[in-house]
């Protein structure tokens, strides 16, 4: 069995940006988007995903994060109705997962694992026929839809052509195209920037923004860590089949400088004597690129009295002793934890492709 997880830190449950109606499988407003509890998923004998207790609120940016195997996407199966769980409950857009199904699903966009196209067929006719097999879809504004979609997703010029010839990045986009056929309240998405270029990676990410804005939750799970910092305002990191932790993007980031995680940037044209200082000082994980020189700082210690500035003091030792050995500083300063930082300092590994 793995070890006992972190303290988890429980995400708000705030109010979703625009309220839900009453209807069926309509939820009030201020209930989650997706929420676990104890969800468990074991195959012959083995946990791959050990008693969940996730919430997702509704209107956020989700980042899912985990190392390859950590069963990420065995939990975004078991949210779907994909698979059944072996024990505990998950409850999306407000209804019982997967009793609720299709009430449910509808609403809900998804894009898991890549997506399945027809390669004989055109892109614009293998949304035509995802449209079709909506049983909610009207058939006489199906082509507007498909319009739409192609546009949003940036594949507009290249609607004609066979499946079969698109890149993997076109692939992407079109099986994003597919979830985004109709509106929805949630969009779930596994690894949405897979064999994108730069450009096609920009373009998802405000894609991202804008759907968050007219008030979609969107629930995804990448590798790049960097891509997550840029457009999540949630995160949970998973390991081993297990929750360590979940909040906001800022909550997460501050616990892990309240843990000494932080990092300090140093610009000198003598790094080697700078890594000697700072090593002397109390600095682990220095590394020197260039004339650039990184360092994790120790925990900072509380004031020692009135007047005393903590961190901010410490920060001053530190230059003021670089200085007095003869390093020449030509930069000097902290940069926040990373959402890597986080990771790794939660999992203690580094960070592979989804799992």
């Amino acid at each position: 069995m793995p070890p006992p997880p972190a303290p988890r830190t429980p995400a708000p449950r705030p109010d979703g940006p625009r309220a839900e109606g009453t209807g069926p499988g309509r939820a009030p407003a201020g209930d989650p988007a997706i929420e676990t509890r104890g969800l468990t998923k074991a195959y012959r004998g083995r946990l791959a995903v050990d008693g969940l207790d996730l919430v997702v609120p509704r209107g956020s940016v989700f980042g899912f994060l985990g190392p390859n195997g950590c069963g990420k996407t065995t939990t975004i199966r078991m949210l779907m109705g994909l698979i059944g769980s072996t024990a505990g409950s998950a409850r999306v857009l407000g209804a019982p997962m997967p009793s609720a199904g299709r009430r449910v699903l509808p609403r809900v966009g998804a894009l898991i694992e890549g997506p399945a196209l027809y390669g004989f067929l055109s892109g614009r006719d293998n949304l035509r026929r995802f449209d079709a097999a909506d049983p909610a879809a009207d058939p006489a504004t199906r082509g507007e839809r498909v319009g739409r979609a192609l546009e949003r997703v940036g594949l507009a010029a290249a609607a004609g052509k066979k499946a079969r010839a698109y890149s993997l990045g076109m692939k992407q986009r079109l099986g994003l195209a597919a979830a985004l056929l109709r509106p929805r309240d949630l969009l779930v998405l596994d690894e949405p920037t897979n064999g994108l270029d730069p450009q096609g990676m920009r373009e998802i990410r405000a894609l991202v923004r804008e759907l968050a804005a007219d008030g979609t939750t969107v629930f995804l799970s990448s590798h790049l860590l960097d891509e997550i910092e840029q457009i999540c305002t949630h995160a949970a990191v998973m390991a081993r089949g297990r929750l360590l932790t979940q909040g906001t993007v800022a909550e997460l980031t501050a616990t892990v400088l309240d843990a000494g995680a932080g990092r300090l940037t140093v610009t000198t044209p003598d790094p080697a004597d700078a890594v000697r200082v700072l090593t002397a000082h109390g600095l682990s994980a220095l590394r020197a690129d260039g004339d650039r020189v990184t360092g994790e700082l120790p925990p900072p210690h509380p004031p020692r009295e009135a007047g005393d500035g903590g961190e901010a003091q410490e920060l001053a030792d530190l230059n003021a002793a670089l200085v007095r050995a003869g390093v020449r500083v030509r930069g000097f300063g902290t940069e926040r934890a990373s959402l890597e930082d986080i990771f790794v300092q939660l999992t203690g590994e580094g960070f592979d492709v989804a799992g």
